[in-house]
């Protein structure tokens, strides 16, 4: 099977357009039509199982996933799980209510009780718990026990066992009666299901986050664009009707639909979803668009030179499933020694079984099923399964309270691991909008006359450096003129009058086209440019309103205004603080190495790298692993994504964009990087506490399972009974949740 040509074909039709959808968990019906042909299907937890039809992993049992998401599949597993859970709680329920109160209530004589929680239980064990049952049976076959295995033989034993105490109980012995009847454990069997359904809910809904940073990068897709045909007429057309070397037209407000070159007219596009460049860009005839990025004042005419797969867009998306799938998930603790555990259960309820059948006293085989059943339950993996998922809950719930959101227990793993962090600029260690820092006046003039009639003039403009310059102005309490005769020239600036004067704002292809010479202030503006910041002009044009007959009259430089990116106020400490953690910070920016060094320099941070394409971020990162180092990723921008899921973690700002978010395990709510730190010291804890459940957990199965296997017998006549193997068996699942708790106090 060539997959390379199958995941090809998956990932064609990358805007989305089919609303098909990937095999339910339970089993496909006709869904192998519904993707298209060639769709390559994994698993997500062992990545290097890959077919060209949906079903089930081989190792673990899991559904099967289609590679490449699209806008509108869904989780049909996640589906079928929800449904055989909330169908069969309230029968979970009843069971466990009777096998406490029934005795009390009276309702029934207690060998009636015994039918009824059967019964009750029947479809909880025999249809909500069918798949891991599948499951269980797959990894016998398989040869790979997990913990599958051990849930579908304690539960199995325990629903068995009790099944044959109601039907037949004249074949145990009179010291298996209780209270008038066999003591059944249908309660224990249909309550573990029930939980272990939940488990898997919060899993996949957990897990289905990462297809949301893919779905989130096909939604920024146009869905048409505006073809201009041969005659000269116009009609919108769906993307995927574009064509290499066709002509488009993008209006002002509305997204490049593909990737190209601008063939006629000018404007400011806005390319900071994609580049993470915080301001618009300049097009001008020649010059290359992406598509999906933001037109936002003038009109462009543009040639198609990329389509479908091969967009810039669409290769981020390859990007980023690439990244995801290259990672396997970190297996948990439990699961490293799963395999030797279930087989050690299982060969010491056999050996019970047939020692006490061989040896036992009469009835000896009633004796052995009992022991066996007794060894199967006390070693069913609750407190196992609890020990890791539960310091995972708390811990998550502890550090949301500092601001830090947890997707997955692997990022909690592998955070405290972490020796070197990557940043971008824009939005994560800045504010990610333009702010208005400086205005200096020429001549001796005032600097607020200067910002006065830059941002009057700006009120008749929607770009960004403008909303910055008018806000400045409103923030000073400046009295703003309305502007007159405004009119905007795309790319260089703005012209109209305030207050009876032809002012014009904007760069140097601006002041060049007026003819005033800016060689004043040139030093006060490189330096300002130096630190990152963005340049205006203001001059007074030549000629004005009252002398019309005068259009020789020279124009008149009236200062300069620098609009940047402010550095967060959060930063500078936060960088100090994860230092002494001693990590390395290095920061991947998509700005010009100028203001990229700049900022660095300021910050102190101890590499740098810029004018850095999503592509080269994802390659610096993979760099940094190979050399050995576990790397974190922390960005906020569309052009993060990839780094983000190829990270050891990656850590998306809360402030940036949901494509980030969804491509990164851990999110600062706050975009506050010195929440990296708080995680990094809680992960720790966490860790440590997870090996103490483990150990308790462990240790129980270790002191458990010989007392249920009747070691004891020869010496003090003593037996552990199902009864007290499911009592202790809770009392473990206690101890687990007890110790994970005390997480809530640790200090971060």
């Amino acid at each position: 099977m060539d997959t390379t040509t199958h995941a090809r074909h998956a990932g064609h039709d990358h805007h989305g357009h089919h609303d098909q959808h990937p095999a339910p968990g339970g089993g496909a019906r006709g869904a192998a039509a519904a993707l298209p042909a060639g769709t390559i299907y994994t698993c997500p937890m062992h990545p290097e199982i890959r077919q060209d039809h949906p079903g089930h992993c081989p190792k673990c049992g899991m559904a099967l996933e289609p590679l490449l998401p699209t806008l509108d599949d869904d989780n049909p597993e996640l589906r079928d799980f929800t449904r055989r859970f909330w169908w069969t709680l309230p029968l979970t329920l009843a069971v466990a209510l009777l096998a406490m109160f029934g005795h009390r209530l009276g309702w029934f004589a207690m060998a009636t009780q015994s039918w009824v929680e059967l019964v009750l239980s029947l479809p909880v064990v025999l249809w909500a718990g069918w798949p891991f049952f599948a499951r269980g049976a797959a990894s016998v076959v398989q040869r790979s026990p997990n913990m599958w295995t051990l849930i579908g033989l304690g539960t199995g034993a325990a629903f068995a066992y009790s099944v044959v105490a109601t039907m037949a109980p004249e074949v145990f012995p009179t010291s298996f009666q209780s209270m008038g009847r066999v003591a059944v454990y249908f309660e224990a069997a249909a309550v573990i299901i029930s939980l272990t359904l939940l488990g898997q809910m919060l899993e996949l809904k957990a897990r289905s986050q990462t297809s949301l940073a893919i779905k989130a990068l096909l939604g920024l897709a146009p869905k048409t664009a505006r073809r201009i045909a041969a005659d000269g007429s116009e009609e919108d057309v769906p993307l995927t009707h574009v064509h290499v070397g066709d002509v488009l037209r993008v209006r002002p407000g509305e997204k490049v639909p593909v990737d190209g070159v601008v063939v006629e007219g000018s404007s400011a596009v806005d390319e900071s979803m994609l580049t993470g460049e915080p301001l618009p860009v300049t097009k001008r005839a020649g010059d290359k668009l992406i598509g999906a990025t933001l037109n936002t004042s003038g009109a462009l005419v543009m040639h198609s030179e990329r389509v479908g797969a091969q967009t810039m867009l669409a290769q981020i998306v390859q990007l980023v499933a690439q990244a995801q799938r290259s990672k396997a998930p970190l297996q948990r603790l439990a699961d490293r020694v799963a395999g030797w555990f279930v087989m050690a259960v299982v060969a010491v309820a056999l050996v019970t079984f047939v020692a006490w059948g061989l040896v036992g006293p009469e009835p000896s085989w009633v004796y052995a099923l009992a022991n066996a059943v007794a060894v199967l339950i006390i070693a069913c993996p609750c407190a196992l399964g609890l020990a890791t998922p539960m310091s995972i809950l708390v811990a998550s719930g502890r550090v949301a309270t500092t601001g830090v959101l947890f997707r997955d227990a692997a990022a909690i793993e592998r955070l405290r691991q972490v020796d070197t962090l990557i940043v971008d600029k824009t939005g994560t260690l800045t504010e990610g909008r333009p702010a208005f820092e400086r205005a200096i006046a020429a001549d001796g003039g005032s600097a607020d006359e200067v910002l006065r009639l830059a941002a009057s003039l700006d009120q008749g403009s929607e770009h960004p450096l403008a909303d910055a310059i008018v806000r400045a102005a409103r923030e000073r309490g400046l009295t703003l003129a309305r502007p007159e005769g405004f009119e905007s020239s795309s790319g260089v600036g703005v012209r109209g009058s305030v207050d009876g004067r032809r002012l014009a704002l904007g760069n140097g292809a601006l002041m060049q086209q007026e003819g005033v010479a800016v060689q004043a202030q040139q030093a006060q503006a490189e330096a300002l440019r130096a630190q990152g910041a963005s340049v205006m002009h203001l001059v007074e044009r030549g000629g004005s309103p009252d002398h019309a007959d005068r259009p020789d009259r020279p124009g008149r430089l009236l200062g300069l205004l620098a609009v940047s990116d402010p550095v967060k106020a959060s930063t500078p400490q936060a960088l100090a603080v994860l230092h002494r953690a001693g990590l390395r910070i290095v920061m991947a920016t998509g700005d010009g190495w100028t203001t990229a060094r700049a900022v660095a320099q300021r910050l102190g941070i101890d590499e740098v790298h810029g004018e850095v394409k999503p592509a080269d971020k994802l390659a610096l990162v993979r760099r940094l692993q190979q050399e050995g180092r576990v790397v974190a990723m922390a960005g906020d921008g569309i052009n993060d994504a990839p780094a983000l899921a190829q990270a050891d973690v990656g850590i998306a700002m809360g402030t940036g964009t949901d494509v980030a978010m969804a491509s990164a395990p851990v999110t600062l709510v706050k975009g506050d990087l010195r929440g990296i730190a708080q995680a990094r010291a809680l992960s720790r804890a966490t860790i440590v506490n997870m090996k103490q459940n483990l150990g308790f957990a462990f240790v129980y199965n270790a002191l458990g399972v010989p007392l249920a296997a009747g070691v004891l017998y020869p010496f003090t006549g003593w037996l552990l009974s199902p009864m007290i193997a499911a009592l202790a068996m809770s009392l473990s699942s206690a101890s687990v949740i007890t110790n994970a708790l005390r997480l809530r106090g640790t200090r971060t």
